[in-house]
């Protein structure tokens, strides 16, 4: 039996710049890292780059002016409803310049007590304390103001609803404030509806036409082509860019899948292994003190390759030593689970065995796991390197 089990490693690279050739470079990382550990590359082992580095390699970046120009496309001088955006400056506020500076009014529209992943304008004691219900009520900003005051965010700082108006402001752009949770209670307001929500889009939107809204376009609807010359992602739009500098915005990767597959290739053709590829941004998962949900981005991991397809299909060892092997010990209990395994299906769906098991898609557990490895700071490991992910308890 091997002795250790996954490793995730950060592989220390070189700072990457647009035109860089990631199929030759990210290999060459690899290999000098491995080597540097007295390691081999495996069959099964990941390789998982960053979404920053793909997109900043292929200059996929467009710039405020370019926001605002596909706004107006789009909006014309009707005012926008903007609703449910996350409170963020590296995620949300440059994209809120930019479609203020296409817009001639705005009625920003907050989700309350929290934005979509967690980061808090109030708290829930606080609703509880004026009975106010979150599922029905409309506040306006002087409501707000007279129960909650000014609220700042625990980590940052920042009082996300004047930094918002301000930004808005600064833009020549009319702002109404108000908080709700039904996007239903925006077409008070105005009929022409921007949603930004991000894992709700779908059904926001929905709700928006099914009641009578004239336009409805969300963040992934904007700048799905380019705008004189610019960057673009054709399928999640604004959704996952991150701020580039104060009027410039490095989008989510438009190409990947060639890349995660010529570099499978390349680590094939000089070792005669066959690893797994991915590109991943945001993990999935919840801080518990903070309240807040890592995934800002549309999706974990936007391109991979094939042996990543899929979910986990692994036995709760401590169930069988509970229940099936409970009087079994030493040797004799290690054996019975190891033909266990070996003998499982390969479909455990529903079976107490496998209660308790991760249900999660494998490019969600492993780019969580590369996400924490590699950190958002100044760690220098854009590449992560899994040895073991796919060995299990029989693996010599």
């Amino acid at each position: 039996m091997r002795k250790v089990g996954t490793i995730s490693m950060g592989i220390r690279c070189p700072i990457f710049k647009q035109g860089d050739d990631l199929t030759s470079i990210v290999p060459n990382c690899v290999f000098d890292a491995l080597d540097s550990l007295n390691l081999k590359v495996e069959d099964k082992d990941v390789i998982a780059i960053t979404e920053s580095v793909v997109a900043r390699v292929d200059g996929n970046y467009c710039s405020v002016d370019d926001i605002a120009n596909d706004i107006k496309n789009k909006f014309g001088d009707n005012p926008i409803g903007l609703i449910f955006p996350i409170t963020s400056r590296n995620r949300f506020a440059i994209l809120l310049k930019g479609i203020a500076r296409g817009a001639k009014k705005i009625v920003l529209m907050f989700s309350y007590p929290s934005d979509e992943v967690g980061n808090a304008l109030i708290s829930y004691d606080n609703l509880d304390k004026y009975n106010i219900d979150p599922y029905t009520d409309v506040l306006d900003l002087k409501q707000y103001r007279e129960y909650f005051g000014d609220n700042k965010h625990e980590f940052t700082g920042v009082d996300y609803v004047a930094y918002y108006q301000e930004l808005i402001n600064n833009e020549n752009c009319e702002c109404e404030i108000i908080f709700g949770n039904d996007p239903k209670m925006i077409l008070n307001y105005t009929d022409c509806v921007l949603n930004c929500d991000i894992h709700t889009r779908k059904r926001t939107k929905r709700i928006l036409n099914e009641n009578g809204a004239k336009l409805v376009y969300s963040l992934d609807d904007i700048m799905t082509s380019p705008i004189n010359g610019s960057g673009y992602n054709s399928k999640y739009g604004l959704l996952g860019s991150n701020k580039a500098n104060e009027e410039s915005v490095k989008l989510f990767p438009e190409k990947g899948q060639e890349l995660v597959e010529s570099i499978q290739k390349v680590i094939f053709e000089k070792t005669n292994k066959h690893v797994e590829v991915m590109i991943y941004g945001d993990g999935a998962f919840k801080d518990p003190k903070g309240k807040i949900w890592e995934l800002a981005d549309p999706v974990v991991s936007p391109f991979y390759t094939d042996g990543l397809v899929g979910t986990p299909n692994e036995l709760k060892l401590k169930y069988l030593a509970d229940n099936d092997y409970k009087d079994l010990r030493g040797d004799e209990l290690k054996e019975a689970i190891k033909k266990s395994i070996i003998s499982k299906e390969t479909n455990l769906k529903g079976q107490m065995a496998s209660e308790g098991t991760t249900p999660r898609q494998l490019t969600d557990l492993i780019g969580s796991l590369c996400d924490l490895t590699s950190g958002s700071g100044d760690k220098g490991t854009p590449v992560i390197y899994i040895k073991g992910y796919f060995d299990d308890y029989t693996t010599e």
